[in-house]
């Protein structure tokens, strides 16, 4: 007799389980404790065997009786329900073990140790905030290209153009790694090659004609701000480096009586260090500096933070100060700028890039290079500074004939 919502309700096992039998196979197991649990019995290959559907009334009976005519679907066409369901939960393990999520995770630990804690950082907050909500749980081999566009579209529509760029290059090394560990078979990105809106290239604002050059240096000199931004800011143009580079900067690299300042490879944009030589205007300004904070790590100490370098906006800040828009000029303007004048007074090309540390492309050429024309260099950096100084003053100075006096 089968089953109605009222005779379940009623049941009641005392001394040992009920079984309450609808037909099919299908029968409810009622035990003293009161549990209710759905039980399909069926015979696969002579042997019985027994299938669980769940709990009463989490499983409803009309659910209960779905269940079992699928079952019962699966017998008639050869297939072992059991072991079907086994197979099933194999398979969604599988996917769950290999959603982009989880391959992508296991990407940024494996490479991530040997990144620059603020690159990490960038990453995997961009792939948290603009991938993993959207693909994060979906089984990488299954993510398509127009799956992917439609995240990387998303990042667009709010303006990020170049942000969105960036996310797809890490999505590409997410594939690819997927690839390489075959949980996929292909990177998907390949396909988006021209889909996204194209970056607008950016160049950070920098003054290079002489005679405003001139004006500047004459501007730093009458900083009434930070003594210590104040040095910052006189030393930002006579070494050119990177404004992450300068403000991080260590007493411990600096070899003063030598005129040298190595960059360790771990702070490099290009991750091989970096050898800075220092004119004897940059050494004097480093030996005043030194009487004030000489006796802790970094040359440039936070005001308000201890035992941390300076605010990465305060060299910007103090331009500001001076007077000078953000499309004037920038900490990372001095490197445009004595990369323009230095090539318009003709020195050698790669010895400006060199000292700019502009990556090498051929990692093997690059891990002999970072001494590569040292000693031109030396005479570049302090004919540079000296340059500089003469502008200050006011001095009109020819390019052709400041280098042939320098040389």
């Amino acid at each position: 007799m089968a089953l109605t919502a009222t005779s379940i309700k009623n049941a009641r096992a005392v001394d040992k389980p009920l079984k309450l039998f609808d037909g099919g196979g299908l029968y409810l197991l009622v035990n003293p404790n009161g549990s209710r649990w759905w039980r399909f019995k069926y015979r696969y290959l002579g042997k019985e065997k027994l299938l669980s559907f769940g709990t009463y009334p989490d499983i409803s009976l009309k659910d209960a009786r779905d269940r079992r005519d699928e079952a019962r679907k699966q017998l008639a066409a050869g297939i072992d329900p059991g072991e079907h369901r086994k197979a099933m939960k194999t398979t969604l393990a599988f996917r769950g073990e290999n959603s982009f999520e989880i391959v992508a995770r296991e990407w940024f630990a494996k490479y991530s140790p040997n990144w620059a804690a603020g690159h990490s950082d960038k990453i995997i907050r961009r792939l948290e905030r603009d991938i993993f909500p959207w693909l994060g749980g979906r089984p990488i081999a299954e993510i398509t290209a127009p799956d992917l566009l439609a995240t990387l579209r998303r990042i667009e529509s709010r303006g990020a153009i170049e942000t969105a760029h960036r996310a797809q290059q890490n999505c590409s090394q997410v594939f690819r790694y997927a690839v390489a560990t075959g949980r996929a078979e292909r990177d998907s990105t390949a396909d988006l090659r021209g889909a996204l809106t194209p970056v607008k290239e950016r160049h950070h604002a920098s003054i290079t004609d002489p005679k405003r050059v001139g004006e500047l240096m004459r501007a730093i000199d009458g900083y009434r701000g930070s003594f210590i931004t104040k040095c910052a800011l006189r030393l930002a143009p006579l070494v050119f480096v990177r404004p992450g580079e300068l403000r991080k900067a260590e007493w411990v690299e600096f070899d003063l009586d030598g005129a040298e300042w190595r960059i360790p490879a771990a702070r490099m944009k290009a991750r091989e260090q970096h050898i800075v030589p220092l004119a004897k205007q940059a050494v004097a300004i480093l030996q005043d500096l030194h009487a004030l904070t000489g006796d802790k790590q970094h040359v440039f100490p936070g005001v308000r933070t201890n035992g941390r370098a300076m605010s990465e906006n305060t060299v910007n800040a103090a331009l500001r100060r001076l007077g000078y828009a953000k499309d004037e000029m920038t900490g990372h303007g001095f490197r445009s700028m004595a990369s323009t004048l230095l090539n318009e007074q003709g020195w050698h090309r790669d010895a400006i890039e060199r000292q700019l540390a502009h990556a090498e492309r051929n990692n093997v050429r690059a891990a002999y290079n970072f001494a590569e024309h040292l000693p031109e260099r030396r005479k570049m950096m302090q004919a540079w500074a000296d340059y500089l100084d003469k502008l200050a003053l006011g001095a009109k100075v020819l390019p052709g004939r400041f280098k042939k006096v320098a040389g």
